[in-house]
């Protein structure tokens, strides 16, 4: 940016005539912005002369019945996750059977775990 010494009279007078242009189009815009919101707000239902605020919403109601209808339902799943009432239904199973160890395989696995215990109490441990 230049130094305003290094500029001439002429120069720095278009400078200033160029900055008030710019102000008076800033202004004639922010006129023009203003104009735009008032005629938004009118299209929307407010009164024109304040700046367009968001509409608040009313408040939903339910009705007595809706309520009722709700726990009603509610009450319904309680029940079947406790086991009660007609519709008591099994909670849903994990998608996965749950295997079973072969009988054999139980026996050896008890046997391993009786010899490792044994050799703990010969060595005077109480733990593993």
């Amino acid at each position: 940016m230049t130094i305003l010494n290094d500029l001439s009279n002429e120069q720095i007078l278009k400078v200033i005539s160029i900055k008030k242009k710019i102000m008076k189009l800033e202004s004639a815009v922010q006129k023009r912005v203003e104009k735009l919101e008032s005629k938004i707000h009118l299209i929307a239902g407010g009164d024109g002369n304040s700046v367009a605020s968001p509409a608040k919403r009313k408040k939903r109601r339910m009705s007595k019945a809706g309520r009722a209808a709700i726990a009603a339902a509610a009450k319904a799943r309680w029940a079947a996750y406790r086991g009660k009432g007609a519709s008591a239904a099994k909670k849903p199973a994990t998608g996965k059977k749950r295997r079973k160890m072969n009988p054999a395989a139980r026996a050896k696995i008890a046997a391993a775990a009786r010899a490792r215990w044994a050799k703990a109490k010969q060595a005077g441990k109480t733990t593993l």
